[in-house]
């Protein structure tokens, strides 16, 4: 392992690079453009490829054709270009194709204050393309975790066929930490073989792990790939048997794994009341204010929520059961904070919210604390 002083955005180009990706496709946007400038110079070194399209709707087609050549692959942007990405998000996720999605968040709506911190695309990431779909998106509060998460984004994109969100904020984007980085290759660049010959591939067939093996283009496979509902080979079906078998195998593969996908951190004291749920960038205001909190003699449970989709549902119920009050800070109206009051049973929410283009304070956190 060796450390350097990365910005948010070079850590998460780092990570990429750590995790296999071979291509990016993407359109410069504030505040992720650091990311695509780092792999623009980064991959040709490595024999993978840099394009930058003409928006961002044309990116994630290039990333989504990529990934079916057999390259782990992604793009970056910001809000208003994630707006952009959501037909596509869509068609990645109908049709079973894996690939990271950055998300530098910024303030909105439009184009808002584009150098100011927000996390208000997190329900855009969950339900922004139509129709009921799985998904998983992840928030790194440090520059180690925007490393870490990328890496653990391909990973699940290719473990379980997905689209992956890393939903990311200016404020972590544009940081500098210092960052352990390993001495090579965490993942391969080459996706794992399909274990049967071309003549028996089923490209959207029943697994054991409910996620079928996905082959290549252009190394003897041959399959059907569409947006529409689809049999087992790929082609378009009205069959109702079909398109239940599948839309069952396709919720399973991420409903059945939630311990392996929900990845949470937890801070605890004895006789803890009050609890706070933060992720993102608010995070680090809530463990200082959390801090404070102790400082001052009142014990204070932390739940950190470093994948914010699926929700941390039996996570959250398990807190609430243990404190009478739950603290949720956010740089939005309250996005988590419904998921949060949605299984909290008895335990009171309190919002703590900022939507002016500034980081949440401590202080402001730890009012809404000491006001119980």
């Amino acid at each position: 392992m060796t450390s350097a002083l990365l910005q948010g955005n070079e850590a998460c180009a780092r990570g990429a690079l750590a995790a296999g990706c071979r291509f990016f496709a993407g359109y410069p946007i504030t505040p992720s453009t650091e990311i695509a400038e780092v792999l623009a110079h980064e991959l040709p070194r490595v024999g993978g490829v840099f394009i930058q399209m003409e928006d961002e709707i044309a990116s994630l087609a290039a990333v989504i054709g990529a990934s079916v050549g057999g390259l782990k692959s992604m793009t970056a942007t910001s809000g208003p270009g994630f707006s952009l990405m959501q037909e596509n998000i869509g068609y990645a996720a109908m049709a079973e194709i894996p690939c990271v999605i950055v998300d530098v968040q910024r303030l909105g709506p439009s184009t808002g204050r584009p150098t100011s911190p927000a996390q208000g695309d997190v329900m855009q990431a969950r339900y922004g393309t139509h129709g009921d779909h799985p998904v998983i998106a992840l928030s790194p509060a440090s520059v180690q975790e925007t490393f870490d998460l990328t890496v653990k984004a391909f990973e699940f994109s290719e473990r379980y066929r997905s689209p992956v969100i890393l939903l990311m904020d200016e404020i972590v984007g544009h940081m500098r930490e210092p960052t352990q980085l390993p001495a090579g290759s965490l993942l391969p660049a080459e996706r794992a073989p399909v274990p049967v010959p071309p003549e028996w591939y089923e490209v959207y067939g029943e697994s054991s792990s409910d996620v079928p093996p996905l082959a290549s283009f252009g190394n003897g496979y041959r399959f059907h790939i569409t947006g529409l509902h689809h049999d087992i080979h790929g082609f378009p079906t009205d069959r109702l048997d079909e398109i239940q078998a599948w839309t069952e195998r396709f919720f399973r593969k991420t409903e059945n794994n939630l311990d392996d996908i929900v990845l949470t951190r937890s801070e605890w004291e004895d006789d803890v009341r009050t609890a706070v749920v933060a992720y993102g960038a608010t995070y680090r205001s809530a463990r200082h204010a959390v801090a404070m909190a102790r400082e001052q003699g009142k014990p204070i449970g932390l739940l950190q929520l470093l994948t914010i989709w699926p929700f941390a549902e039996k996570q959250v119920e398990q807190l609430a059961q243990q404190v009478d009050h739950i603290i949720v800070p956010e740089m939005n109206r309250g996005h988590i904070a419904q998921e949060v009051e949605r299984v909290a049973g008895r335990a009171k929410v309190r919002r703590v919210n900022r939507i002016d283009g500034q980081m949440l304070e401590p202080t402001e956190i730890l009012a809404g604390i000491l006001e119980w």
